[in-house]
């Protein structure tokens, strides 16, 4: 079992850059993760999706603005937010699926995600 915070959020003008960190307890490396994000009154949307070995998924709005990376040495996930627009105001969460005999496995569906963090507020003005 892990635990999930995600940090890093805050209030941003458009075009601005914001680092999200989510600091993992437990054996992080046999993880695969994702970033997912909910607006007021929406449903949870993937955002970017990272397996044990690296490899990395990006839902298409986020394509060439977001990336997401890990460290496993420091059990950290982190999406780093480039060009940031109004619409990318949500609440923002990490999410863990365990994946000990999948390395390249990644999951940019919400549903089998078992533990996910609190989430951390990103708000664009425009």
């Amino acid at each position: 079992q892990v635990q999930l915070v995600e940090s890093g959020g805050g209030l941003v003008q458009a075009g601005a850059s914001l680092r999200l960190s989510c600091a993992v307890s437990g054996t992080f490396s046999l993880y695969a993760m994702g970033w997912f994000r909910q607006a007021p009154g929406k449903e949870r949307e993937f955002v970017a999706t990272i397996s044990r070995s690296g490899l990395t998924y990006y839902a298409d709005s986020m394509k060439g603005r977001f990336t997401i990376s890990r460290d496993d040495a420091k059990n950290t996930l982190a999406l780093q937010m480039n060009s940031l627009k109004p619409e990318d105001t949500a609440v923002y969460y990490c999410g863990a699926i365990f994946a000990p005999l999948s390395p390249d496995f990644y999951q940019p569906d919400s549903e089998p995600y078992r533990y996910w963090g609190q989430g951390t507020q990103v708000t664009v003005s425009s």
